[in-house]
């Protein structure tokens, strides 16, 4: 197999049992179409553990600020809990999956990120987050994927001098694109693709066009890091992106298929 994939998963999909075992098999199943690797989130189970320890959840347009007591969090849950659901999930379903975080082997190097612009324009330090440097191809990843093993990576990085950072999801998914050479990346959630002013799906965006929904604020804020996620993959050599509803795509025509699928953006240069 020589055709790279990463797959990004939304937390969402992977809370409830049928949700976990469904798209644990469609995702084995493509697994056996393309080299792939997949990236996870895990928001929700995030945002429910911090308001049972009464830490106020602070974002910025999809992003997480995030503390040290919301790092713990994050790193207990990601890289533990979740993780481990899910690579049991996708064994199985009979794929050969192996669980590990941004920080494992330098498969990500990541640095504090900058204060980010809003989409109104405020300033706002994010805290603990990561953002992503070029390290060149992820050995580790090149490595297992020559072994047809699936990684999968909990989005938690670390700097050069080890500090652990919280990564965003579509970020780190967006990186490893770009530094194995995909010919897709996936982004997949529970929002059937980049929603129109009337709340229908837009088939097909230009990266330019994507911009635009973000400048005019009609991309909702969950939808405006996986946007960039987009523009950046394609900027960078990335074939094309898709955004998805999980529950609705069947995930293993994914690597071949070409848009329009239904409830699924595609978003080209």
């Amino acid at each position: 197999m020589t055709r790279r994939l990463v797959l990004k998963l939304g937390g969402e999909l992977l809370e409830q049992p049928e949700d976990l075992q469904r798209i644990a098999a469609g995702v084995a199943s493509l697994a056996g179409h393309a080299s792939l690797v997949v990236v996870h989130g895990g928001g929700r189970e995030i945002d429910r553990a911090l308001a049972a320890a009464g830490i106020p959840k602070q974002q910025v347009d999809g992003l997480r600020v995030t503390d040290a007591r919301t790092l713990d969090i994050v790193v207990a849950l990601l890289a533990g809990a979740i993780n481990t659901r899910l690579v049991v999930a996708l064994r199985r379903a009979g794929a050969r999956p192996v669980g590990l975080t941004g920080a494992d082997a330098a498969v990500v190097t990541v640095r504090r990120a900058s204060p980010v612009a809003s989409v109104t324009g405020a300033k706002v330090d994010l805290g603990l987050v990561g953002s992503p440097i070029n390290n060149g191809s992820p050995r580790l990843l090149t490595d297992l994927l020559a072994h047809r093993y699936v990684p999968v990576v909990a989005c938690v990085g670390a700097t050069r001098d080890g500090q652990l950072l919280n990564v965003n999801a579509d970020t780190l998914a967006s990186h490893l694109a770009i530094q194995l050479g995909a010919r897709r990346l996936v982004i997949a959630g529970g929002t059937s693709g980049v929603l129109d002013a009337d709340g229908r799906t837009i088939e097909r965006l230009t990266s330019r066009a994507a911009a635009r929904l973000i400048r005019t604020s009609t991309a909702n804020k969950g939808m405006v890091a996986k946007l960039e996620a987009c523009r950046a993959a394609l900027r960078k050599g990335v074939g094309d992106v898709l955004i998805a509803n999980g529950r609705d795509v069947r995930m293993e025509i994914l690597a071949g298929a070409r848009a329009p699928l239904p409830g699924c953006t595609q978003v080209v240069r």
